[in-house]
């Protein structure tokens, strides 16, 4: 008896557990994105918009169940060597969702998850995190308020950071 209990009990927390699985689609995906964007505009699977006056892009593939919002913050030629460790020691402390991350000579701060695990709630904060890890570049390299302990002391650069705007 107690094991048909036990059982019953698992399978039925498995059950409702997949009851509240997201099924994050790229439709709700650009619904979400459009209520806090200034702009936007979607082309094949990615979307592009500004936030806060801050050009980010959503990219996804549904087939691969992946996305990504990311937005670039600075050329790697401009970069100094303090900021590059500064934002490495943030990608452990401070850029909590996000990391800075490099691609194609450019520093981004980057957002990656599972595409239909999503939350609203998730999705929104990202949004916030990207924009936020950006525009705190070459200062507290932060995306939230929240910062894990440990060595988080960084290197003041005298340099501003230069947020490059594409087009």
């Amino acid at each position: 008896m107690r094991k048909f209990l036990f059982l019953f009990i698992f399978f039925s927390v498995v059950h409702i557990s997949h009851l509240k699985a997201q099924t994050m689609s790229p439709e709700k995906l650009q619904e979400l994105i459009s209520q806090v964007s200034d702009t936007l505009m979607v082309n094949g699977n990615s979307i592009q918009f500004l936030y806060q006056e801050t050009p980010l892009i959503c990219v996804y593939d549904a087939n691969a169940n992946r996305m990504r919002i990311i937005t670039p913050i600075i050329e790697t030629k401009e970069l100094e060597e303090e900021q590059l460790l500064n934002m490495l020691v943030a990608n452990f402390h401070s850029a909590l969702d996000v990391k800075y991350a490099l691609s194609d000579e450019i520093i981004w701060s980057v957002f990656i998850h599972p595409l239909k695990e999503l939350s609203d709630h998730q999705v929104l904060d990202a949004i916030d995190q990207v924009y936020s890890a950006a525009a705190t570049f070459g200062t507290t390299y932060s995306s939230t308020s929240l910062v894990f302990p440990g060595n988080t002391k960084k290197k003041e650069s005298p340099k501003q950071k230069k947020l490059i705007k594409r087009g």
